[in-house]
């Protein structure tokens, strides 16, 4: 593996995965792989749970973490080809890309969306400038479009989960389960990162019945959504599902803006009555009774705790696989 920024660049998503599952079951077992190696983790937005886990995921591969906030302590980067930099922009990333590459054996960057020009976020300008000019292999910790380290995260948990049931070998499923995406109420404009990485990682893997439900106008780009099925009828959705991931995100097509905020979309008790006892995702961090409720959260169905706890398996089984590529 060369670059980790979209489930295209993995050959070999189970294989992936057992590698995760692996570094939980023994988190040393490669303490020698990233020796004398150094990782840089650039942040242009904050981070808890992808910072620390991808820290922790390194150290156990014996690798140097150095965290720096770019958007707080360096200089603010011009990325746009030909820029006169007369106005905020100090440095280009033309000059600091190639220095961070000589600084670092991986590059991990955390970006975000600006949710006000659609076509200057989905051409992932920042993360595909690292890429280009720092000459060495670069990590997404969150872009304007995908969020690959939590997808990861995501298949990591429901095929544990499927193990603990015996209803998965390490090779494949033995009966494929309801995976349900479902939009839920926020009182910001959050970005199609997460559900967009989510149903590209279902839908690429290929042993999920794969359902998204959002009301009227909260389609995604069927760029990451094609080959699940659709419906705005989130009871109808939950039928049957073994499990439920709650996100929320802002129109696709009008881009960034909130149409509706309808509390009834919260996944509720009596929700999870309709479907197989599922099992309950969310990335984190997460409106408390505004998209999920108390009672699923604080319930045995409920394995977001368990989810984010393997951020740090996931990192590490990436970081991992372009250690031994390089």
């Amino acid at each position: 593996m060369k670059n980790f920024v979209s489930v295209n660049d993995v050959d070999d998503i189970n294989g992936l995965v057992a590698q995760a599952l692996a570094y939980k079951a023994n988190p040393f077992a490669d303490r020698q792989l990233g020796a004398d190696r150094r990782v840089g983790l650039l942040f242009l937005n904050p981070s808890l749970r992808t910072r620390l886990s991808t820290q922790i995921a390194a150290t156990n591969l014996g690798m140097e973490a150095i965290v720096f906030n770019v958007d707080k302590e360096g200089w603010a980067l011009e990325f746009e080809d030909g820029a006169i930099m007369s106005g905020n922009t100090v440095e280009h990333i033309k000059d600091a890309a190639p220095i961070l590459g000589q600084y670092f054996d991986i590059i991990c960057i955390r970006t975000f969306p600006s949710l006000k020009n659609k076509e200057d976020d989905y051409s992932e300008l920042v993360i595909n400038s690292f890429i280009r000019y720092s000459g060495v292999p670069v990590v997404s910790l969150e872009s304007a479009t995908l969020h690959p380290l939590q997808s990861l995260t995501d298949i990591v948990t429901i095929k544990e989960s499927l193990l603990a049931n015996n209803t998965a070998s390490v090779e494949g499923l033995v009966v494929k389960p309801k995976i349900v995406l479902t939009w839920a109420p926020h009182v910001k404009c959050l970005p199609q990162c997460v559900a967009n990485s989510f149903a590209q990682w279902v839908n690429a893997w290929g042993e999920a019945e794969f359902v998204i439900t959002h009301p009227e106008d909260y389609e995604l780009s069927t760029v990451y959504t094609q080959g699940a099925t659709i419906t705005h009828n989130q009871e109808e959705a939950l039928q049957g599902a073994d499990f439920i991931y709650v996100k929320n995100w802002s129109t696709f097509t009008d881009y960034g803006k909130i149409y509706s905020n309808d509390p009834a979309w919260m996944l509720t008790e009596e929700k999870l009555r309709l479907t197989n006892n599922a099992k309950v995702l969310h990335c984190l961090p997460v409106r408390r009774n505004i998209e999920l409720s108390d009672e699923v959260l604080d319930s045995s169905n409920s394995i977001v705790t368990r989810e984010a706890s393997n951020r740090v398996w996931a990192a590490q089984a990436v970081l991992s696989a372009i250690l031994k590529a390089q």
